[in-house]
């Protein structure tokens, strides 16, 4: 029985050399590339870390939380959770090995509008992930006559109707952070 199978021809040494070095060089741009996206990531991130808009007020921290709670509360919204954030560092700070008092008082405040939030997710359904909206308000322990407060505007992405939903976020939370922060 005669096959027609052409015998397999060896590979000579150079060649996996150069199959190696050939994969090797793949190996090495594939982790540049991963390397690039991730810079690219990174500094998107500290971007956006970077828009946050706060205001300085001369005043107890307890009058300015009174402040924001009313500017929320007198729009018609609705506090669904405050977060203790200094209380709750310095609770854990020993658990952690931390010493340093970092808030006089800290906190945050979170809420949504029924009405801004569906205009937001009928717009783009992946704006979930800006609701709940959060403002924060802390002290610190160096000068307690001075609160800051403020929040992260939301960024503006998605279609134009996404956009424009958005920005009227952005504009309530301004316009509750200046009323608390006297600056109408």
């Amino acid at each position: 029985m005669q096959t027609d199978k052409k015998p397999q021809r060896e590979r000579s040494s150079a060649q996996l050399r150069g199959v190696d070095h050939l994969r090797g060089s793949i190996k090495r741009w594939l982790s540049m590339l991963a390397a690039v996206a991730f810079a690219i990531v990174a500094a998107s991130a500290d971007a956006s870390a970077a828009s946050i808009l706060i205001y300085t007020v001369k005043d107890s921290f307890a009058s300015v939380k009174e402040d924001v709670v009313d500017a929320i509360v007198k729009r018609g919204l609705v506090i669904d959770y405050t977060a203790h954030v200094g209380a709750m560092l310095a609770r854990t700070a020993k658990d952690v090995g931390a010493s340093k008092t970092i808030y006089s008082d800290a906190q945050a405040l979170q809420f949504c509008s029924a009405t801004l939030s569906r205009q937001t997710m009928e717009a783009t359904p992946v704006n979930i992930a800006f609701c709940p909206y959060v403002i924060f308000v802390y002290s610190l322990p160096a000068s307690p006559e001075v609160t800051y407060v403020g929040f992260r505007p939301l960024p503006r992405v998605g279609s134009k109707q996404s956009r424009a939903a958005i920005a009227a976020v952005n504009a309530l939370l301004d316009g509750i952070v200046r009323e608390a922060a006297g600056k109408k």
